[in-house]
């Protein structure tokens, strides 16, 4: 086993300390009247200083590899003007103290897989990417706890895990490629989170490299501390008061038994009354999902055997767990209760192999999607259950006002609410209509009691309705605790709360900051 570092800070290095303030002497001086040579110097003395903390081919500053960076999975657009790549906690120490004496905002990456604009450089400056940070440090299969660098990949740690039959529980859609890093920043979900939990249950502790460059611990091995819960608190800051360089997460029995289960309703309120009537039972699935006709259309030319599908207005995917007589009573209820709520046909699959099949539309109908238009907007508002039907009928109401179709792809069990307006960029006016019909279905699940997000977290795309939910003075506490980390609108600047000086109101689509040639910027 490879043991935690220990907690503490690292120290910056005499020389590189004095060629930092000399760059950022040299920024100042440009500032007050250098011009464009000026810029340039100042750029490629960053990007030299960059280099000397992790070498030449870890630094990214050409335009054209800028374009891979500038998005992430939500639709805004801004370009930052170099991306590195750190190795090491150390490494990501130097860079923060780097870009706090040049006076550059930087932003933290994993795989940009997140749906909020919360990896993207609205300001520009410098992208970190994780992705080198790729080490399971430590399987410690006896106390169910592993130690992972941010880079690692969901799906690869549970794989690992499995062979001591254990695995991770959050499992987001994006799992085969998303990381741990990514998945700590937002809190992130997934259709098992209905019973398992979200991100936050999972997370033990974590090392961190503070906005000031300081490198520190929250939390660790034990299963809970004295003291304030700061790994709670970091869990879903969303990249705005740190930066987590090594991870201490809980890891979960495998079940003894697992039976997978779809059901097929003719219409959308029969499935949504058939969620309701599962949990009134006193069952509480490990998953249970829903899609809709508009999904289905768009999935079932992929899916030839999935006969289940035909004519069915939506189809609900439940799971459950555990001992194999109790998977055995479950399932029967959960067909009993379906059945009784409408449903036209009903499947039920025990073997791995036949388990997939049926999670494959799930899974994969964000995707699938694509077929049915160039582009997608996803929302992820979030509904009391005994709200779905009449959201959902707003949702689809707002989208024939405004033109745009609505698939609705969910976590039904916890009324996470995942619609995804399709629509094409192509086509003026539409990107900022589709924004403006966003902001309607936000509002409609906030006046159902809900709330503007379940999962893919505030970023960029929702920090406009924060308000909505927060008064003034929550606004102010929050805006008070980043300011306790030491984090300014250089770290993560413009994310999750609506203040920050030349951030605008969030979300814009399309919006890229000047090309000032190779190694130009700030």
């Amino acid at each position: 086993m490879v043991a935690l570092a220990r907690p503490g800070t690292y120290d910056w290095p005499a020389p590189q300390f004095r060629r930092m303030v000399s760059e950022a002497q040299v920024r100042r001086e440009g500032a007050a009247g250098g011009g464009m040579m000026a810029t340039k110097r100042r750029s490629r003395s960053l990007v030299a200083a960059l280099q000397r903390i992790v070498g030449a081919d870890a630094v990214l500053h050409a335009p054209d590899d800028m374009v891979v960076f500038e998005y992430d999975a939500s639709i805004g657009k801004h370009a930052p003007q170099a991306v590195v790549a750190p190795a090491t906690t150390a490494q990501v120490a130097a860079i923060v103290r780097l870009a706090n004496a040049a006076g550059v905002p930087i932003v933290p990456r994993g795989a940009g897989t997140g749906l909020s604009g919360g990896a993207v450089a609205p300001r520009g400056g410098v992208v970190i990417a994780m992705t080198r940070m790729t080490r399971i440090l430590e399987m410690d299969a006896v106390n169910r706890m592993a130690v992972v660098e941010p880079g690692v990949v969901n799906y690869k740690l549970s794989q690992v895990a499995h062979r001591y039959g254990l695995h991770y529980a959050p499992d987001p859609s994006s799992q085969k490629v998303c990381t741990i890093g990514g998945n700590i920043a937002e809190n992130s979900g997934g259709p098992h989170c209905l019973a398992y939990g979200v991100t936050t249950n999972h997370a033990l502790g974590m090392e961190v490299v503070l906005p000031s460059g300081e490198a520190m611990w929250m939390g660790g091995k034990e299963q809970d501390r004295p003291g304030y819960d700061l790994t709670g608190l970091f869990v879903g800051s969303e990249g705005t008061i740190g930066i987590a360089t090594k991870i201490v997460v809980r890891l979960t029995p495998n079940p003894e038994a697992v039976r997978t289960m779809v059901a097929a309703f003719p219409e959308m309120e029969q499935a949504s009354g058939a969620v309701s009537a599962i949990i009134a039972r006193g069952i509480v699935p490990a998953a249970l999902e829903m899609i809709d006709a508009m999904t289905i259309t768009a999935v079932r030319p992929l899916m030839p055997d999935a006969t289940y599908m035909d004519g069915a207005a939506a189809v609900l995917l439940i799971e459950v767990d555990g001992l194999r007589e109790s998977t055995v009573e479950e399932a029967a209820l959960v067909e009993a209760v379906c059945r009784e709520q409408g449903a036209t046909q009903f499947v039920t699959a025990t073997r791995a192999e036949e388990r997939e099949r049926l999670w494959w539309a799930r899974k994969n109908a964000f995707g699938a999607l694509g077929r049915l238009a160039p582009n997608y907007y996803i929302l992820d508002g979030v509904v009391p259950r005994t709200k779905l039907t009449p959201v959902l009928r707003q949702v689809n109401e707002i989208g024939k006002r405004y033109g745009f179709p609505i698939a609705n792809v969910f976590h039904a069990g916890d009324g996470n609410l995942h619609p995804c307006v399709a629509f094409d960029e192509r086509i003026a006016g539409q990107s900022e209509r589709v924004l403006e019909a966003g902001a309607e279905i936000m509002q409609a699940c906030i006046d159902a009691g809900g709330s503007i997000t379940g999962e893919h977290g505030v970023g960029l795309e929702k920090k406009k309705f924060m308000p909505l939910i927060f008064s003034a003075d929550d606004l102010a506490a929050q805006e008070k605790l980043k300011a306790a980390f030491g984090a300014t609108e250089l770290f993560n600047p413009c994310k999750v709360l609506p203040s920050g000086a030349g951030c605008g109101d969030g979300l814009k689509f399309p919006q890229r900051l000047p090309d000032l040639g190779p190694g130009t910027a700030w």
